[in-house]
């Protein structure tokens, strides 16, 4: 033991002496497009479109504006009809006011709304390149059968609450989910896993906590994190998903959750947008809705 602690302090002393300042030359990459895309049961898709930035990049609200893609040529099919989407400014959840590629509702003829078991084709072309992708809103492999509250205390507070939802998965495997919550009119939020899949449950009924959702632009408060308060409604948005898009969500979260951790393995976030960063997913909703007595 004492030459092992003697061989580290020499290496310590060594390494020391060696130190240095080191300039490293960190290669210029071309912005890529930034696809998010979303269509979902019963309503029109959604396409927002950004240049990514670089990692030193300094992030400030001029600089996110001029990342929109504006003049691009968006298309989505479902292999009968095709509609064109055009820029308009939306309100999205977590972002506020933004440029978004969306169908012409004042013409019903040019426009349709997703359906579960639908396949649609996403085509965009922006700054004279093409891209080409597809997702699928699917049926409802796992359905959820209902939710309800429970009380949590924390030493002498009752104020708090956990959502628990019961879940039925169709006997097919490969069943994969996404969910949201929303906390009396808020905006729908996930939670920081917001993905699940069959791949242990298939077939089965099971019980499962949903955490609150998060707004991840701020700091979580880990005391009080996934719980909801006695008093409030929550409304659990619940989305089967194709597995590209639980893939890319799933990749995401851990990312996220990642951050800060010196252990955490790097994480490859794949997407199904060839030749882009980003991804074009499908949702199958069903929402449920619970109050919590105060």
């Amino acid at each position: 033991m004492r030459n092992f602690l003697m061989i580290i302090v020499a290496a310590v002393a060594f390494f020391s002496a060696c130190e240095k300042d080191i300039s490293v030359n960190l290669q210029q990459q071309e912005p890529s497009l930034v696809v998010e895309g979303k269509f979902e049961t019963n309503r029109y898709p959604q396409v927002v479109l950004t240049r990514s930035l670089g990692y030193f990049s300094e992030i400030a609200p001029a600089t996110l504006l001029a990342s929109f893609v504006h003049n691009a040529v968006v298309t989505v099919s479902d292999s009968v009809r095709t509609m064109t989407l055009k820029e308009r400014i939306v309100e999205i959840a977590g972002l506020g006011r933004v440029f978004a590629y969306v169908p012409d509702t004042s013409r019903p003829a040019a426009a349709f709304r997703g359906k579960n078991g639908g396949r649609y084709t996403l085509k965009i072309t922006a700054d004279n390149k093409s891209y080409e992708a597809v997702t699928t809103i699917p049926l409802q492999g796992l359905h959820l059968d209902t939710i309800w509250w429970q009380r949590v205390r924390k030493e002498n507070d009752t104020s708090n609450a956990r959502v628990w939802a019961r879940i039925t998965d169709a006997a097919a495997s490969g069943n994969y989910a996404r969910y949201f919550t929303r906390t009396n009119s808020g905006a729908f939020l996930p939670g920081m896993n917001s993905t699940m899949d069959d791949q242990v449950v298939n077939g089965t009924t099971f019980e499962i906590p949903l955490d609150a959702g998060v707004d991840k632009s701020k700091r979580e408060n880990p005391e009080t994190y996934g719980f909801f308060k006695r008093g409030d409604t929550v409304t659990v948005k619940f989305c089967n998903v194709d597995k590209a898009t639980f893939s890319f969500w799933r990749a995401l979260d851990f990312a996220y959750n990642s951050t800060g951790n010196p252990f955490a393995s790097p994480t490859k976030i794949l997407g199904n947008v060839p030749g882009a960063v980003g991804y074009w997913g499908g949702y199958a909703v069903t929402y449920k809705t619970v109050i919590i007595r105060k």
